[in-house]
């Protein structure tokens, strides 16, 4: 080979090596240039409420403490102590005269099949779909996630499967079906919807919440079994979600931040709401008397994660100050309990129970005007499960209180035992002479 031959080989390899070289950076900056593009727009894509909607249950099926007194006596299941423990937990429980119990229920005997326990779940979920749909004026076609959560009911075909062929859902559509996750779950969908469209672009997610009635009455005589037949109502809610820029000039909320806080690494905190079947062979949901404490516990844990981006700074040093005080220097003080009022002018609780309201009533240092929503809802419609907080917030906007940049906290508690929370913030007024919800006739 001759020289110049070998300066050409020499200079050949070195442009092929350099052209190498720069298509091997230029690959490298645009995966890298796309991994930050697409990091940013997942981060920013914001999650919008369009609109929701509650079922409100015909009054054929409404409830007094009286009737469900008589219907309990005449199935001629309990004795005569469950009768009178019954009526005493009713009468401290914060129920109204006015809840609902399934047809199932009504029946003498009690027929709690699984035909029945369909037509509810039907029932429910047909009715706040079809308000929801005829409310945003969305085409169920259109929808592209689907979540429902139901905690003891869950038959084959799925609820999402009843769903997507009640209203020929795309065949394509993202379905998830929650069981098991108690009266939480509504936010932990929400949750969920929200990973998801961070992941989906120009979608639309359809959240549906409720708990079945007819397949879980307790009909046995352990107390603390007895105590969810006097709380658990029919109802149930459907939310509209979205991450389409262009809706957040007709959505109602945006979604700000979530936060899932879980006890079940707890024995006491596990077994606090457990189903489970009593000496006798009979299947209920076990609530044990140390479920307030549990829930406090919990929701200290949550709203600690939840101050630290919700909070305004003065509240954060002061928490802060305190802490390191506290922990570090072993000064004696009370601990500092930020306050969570300069951070939201509404709260929505779930309505379990008049000792879960109380407890975090009295651990938030809320006023009675912020309870109202809860306690109006447990009154009106009774623990509707993982569906309350959206008949609070109805509550809340067929009052007129709902202002554009209001912030609205909703706090849910759930078997396990979890606590979950999510912070919205008000797009737009919400004028209730516009509104259609289970609240109209009522206030």
């Amino acid at each position: 080979m001759t020289p110049l031959t070998t300066h050409l080989s020499s200079l050949s390899l070195h442009i092929v090596s350099k052209i190498i070289y720069h298509i091997k950076f230029n690959l490298f900056a645009i995966v890298l240039i796309s991994i930050l593009l697409y990091y940013i727009s997942t981060r920013g894509r914001k999650v919008f409420l369009l609109d929701y909607s509650c079922y409100k249950p015909e009054d054929s099926l409404r409830c007094s403490h009286d009737a469900f007194m008589e219907r309990s006596t005449l199935w001629n299941i309990f004795s005569e102590e469950s009768l009178e423990f019954q009526r005493t937990i009713l009468e401290k429980s914060g129920l109204g005269q006015s809840t609902h119990i399934p047809e199932a229920l009504w029946t003498l005997p009690p027929n709690p099949c699984l035909g029945l326990a369909e037509k509810e779940v039907e029932l429910v979920f047909f009715g706040a779909v079809d308000d929801l749909l005829a409310k945003t004026g969305v085409k169920a076609s259109n929808i592209r996630i689907l979540i429902v959560n139901s905690s003891l009911f869950s038959p084959s075909p799925s609820l999402c499967s009843i769903i997507i062929n009640k209203y020929k859902l795309k065949s394509n559509v993202l379905s998830y079906n929650l069981g098991g996750m108690g009266c939480s779950a509504g936010l932990i969908a929400v949750d969920l919807a929200k990973h998801l469209l961070q992941v989906h672009p120009e979608s639309l997610a359809l959240v549906l919440s409720t708990e079945n009635i007819t397949l879980n009455c307790y009909f046995g005589d352990k107390r603390s079994m007895l105590v969810s037949n006097c709380l658990f109502r029919m109802g149930a809610s459907a939310v509209l979600l979205s991450n389409r820029p262009s809706d957040r000039y007709t959505a109602k909320y945006e979604l700000v931040h979530t936060v899932r806080t879980h006890k079940a690494n707890d024995d006491r905190g596990y077994r606090c709401a457990f189903q489970e079947e009593d000496n006798n062979g009979k299947v209920g949901v076990t609530l044990s008397k140390d479920l307030p404490v549990v829930a406090g516990e919990a929701l200290k844990i949550n709203l600690t994660s939840l101050g630290t981006v919700v909070l305004p700074m003065k509240e954060k040093l002061l928490y802060y100050a305190n802490y390191i005080g506290r922990k570090i220097f072993k000064m004696q003080m009370k601990p500092h309990v930020p306050d969570f009022k300069k951070a939201f002018e509404h709260f929505c609780i779930h309505a379990g129970g008049r000792g879960i309201l109380d407890t975090v009533q009295k651990g938030l240092h809320l006023t009675e005007k912020l309870l109202e929503p809860s306690r109006m809802t447990l009154y009106r419609f009774g623990n509707t499960s993982s569906s309350s907080l959206w008949y609070e917030l109805a509550y809340l906007e067929a009052k007129g209180r709902i202002k554009k940049g209001d912030r609205v906290c909703q706090i849910a508690f759930g078997s396990g035992f979890k606590c979950n929370s999510a912070a919205w913030c008000a797009l737009k007024t919400v004028d209730p002479a516009k509104e259609k919800n289970p609240w109209m006739e009522d206030i």
